[in-house]
């Protein structure tokens, strides 16, 4: 590519994620890598006017004006300037920094609401000049940062759903002057009404990375519709610490705008006083149904075993795994969590595919398993099913006989499915 040839070519598209770490290039060398941008706020979009450009061997970083960029493109950053080190030096205050002090902060209303996080942020370049239009506070952004984009589009989660939960730059507040890598949050100049219009797999995704009180305050926040379903979606343990805040006839409006299954998925992970409390506050015609459900829960589990899971031996290596996950979770019921077996089928331990994803690629599966692993036995009732999923946060728990030798799983979509049964 010819000097600033490129500063002709159509509108491209970036994202901050795929700028950082690339290779910067003077005369054919290559002096450092992209650290951060410097970026000037212009209310509706950003402007990058610098790029941080870190070195090796302890060298101070550089930070070369946007104007002696002469290419511009992913595995192709060159700029021109005749002597490095009269960029070299600190960090002048007052210099916003794209990934130091926005990637990663809250994202708030006007109220004040902690809603969503920033991770990772949209740019287009345009004549030559690279702007900010958007910041992503997505679950694939959160993939895309640590180059699983194979996965998040496996999983449904992949850049097209990205594009739907982007935040344009022209939402967000100005800046503020002290804003740095530990204080100060991205602000919106409007409320967060898009909040009503997630789906509720979606919005469970935000609360789980927000903290207890921030998820009491979204709730709060929500029409009654909405709360109540995201209140049937969320994990158990969530779902009573954020009963346990809620005003008991708070509580009592959204479980009534369930069915009686639904409502008796929740209810159950209350205490019998708290149950008792908030099922007299309820309408009369629910609540029947719904104790009827809940004194189901002593069938025993053994209809809802599936023995479609996903088993490996100990000596795998991760990579292996990882490589192989596409079919080995074809047509399985379970596909969140690795068995490990030994040859007569007695389990040893138990991998979670997000930790699978984050190990070293050549380390043994023996090596990363979870080896104290709660099982449930063939006997076990659906309500000690029900108590075991509330009081820790899995997806699924193994079944296994008196040697220990593996059954299948129990998942905890199974058991609410199996409330929602005895209903009909």
């Amino acid at each position: 590519m010819e000097k600033d040839n490129w500063k002709y070519l159509p509108e491209k598209t970036y994202f901050l994620s795929d700028v950082l770490n690339e290779k910067v290039f003077l005369s054919g060398k290559k002096i450092g890598k992209i650290s951060d941008l410097v970026i000037l706020d212009k209310d509706k979009i950003a402007e990058v006017t610098h790029l941080l450009v870190s070195r090796p061997f302890g060298y101070p970083s550089l930070m070369i004006p946007w104007k002696y960029v002469k290419a511009f493109d992913l595995n192709e950053i060159i700029v021109d300037v005749e002597n490095t080190e009269e960029f070299a030096g600190k960090i002048p205050d007052g210099v916003v920094l794209l990934k130091d002090h926005i990637l990663d902060k809250k994202i708030l209303d006007m109220e004040d609401t902690d809603v969503e996080v920033v991770y990772d942020i949209k740019m287009v370049m345009k004549n030559g000049k690279l702007y900010i239009t958007d910041v992503d506070p997505s679950s694939s952004a959160r993939f895309r940062r640590i180059g699983l984009d194979h996965f998040a589009n496996l999983l449904k989660m992949g850049r097209d759903k990205s594009e739907d939960a982007l935040i344009p730059w022209f939402y967000v507040q100005a800046l503020p002057s002290d804003i740095d890598s530990f204080k100060g949050n991205v602000k919106l100049k409007i409320l967060k009404d898009k909040l009503n219009d997630l789906p509720p797999v979606d919005l469970v995704e935000l609360l789980e990375d927000l903290d207890h009180e921030q998820r009491v305050m979204v709730i709060n926040q929500l029409d009654a519709d909405q709360a109540s379903d995201a209140l049937e979606e969320i994990n158990p343990n969530m779902q009573r610490e954020i009963i346990s805040s809620l005003k008991k006839e708070k509580v009592a409006e959204l479980i009534d705008r369930m069915t009686p299954g639904q409502a008796a998925d929740v209810l159950s992970v209350l205490t019998f006083e708290d149950q008792k409390a908030i099922m007299n506050l309820m309408d009369e015609d629910n609540i029947e149904k719904i104790k009827s459900i809940l004194g189901k829960q002593q069938e025993d589990i053994q209809n809802i075993i599936t023995d479609k899971y996903l088993s490996v031996f100990p000596e795998g290596t991760v990579e292996t795994a990882q490589n192989g996950y596409p079919k080995l979770a074809k047509d399985k019921d379970e596909i969140m969590y690795f068995y490990v077996i030994d040859k007569d089928g007695k389990l040893l331990g138990v991998i979670d595919l997000k930790e699978l994803l984050k190990a070293d690629d050549k380390a043994l599966l023996k090596d990363i398993m979870v080896k104290n692993v709660l099982t449930l036995k063939k006997e076990s009732t659906l309500g000690e099913a029900s108590t075991m999923f509330s009081r820790y946060d899995f997806r699924a728990l193994p079944v296994t006989d008196m040697d220990n030798k593996m059954i299948g799983v129990v998942r905890y979509r199974d058991v609410t499915k199996l409330t929602h049964h005895f209903l009909e």
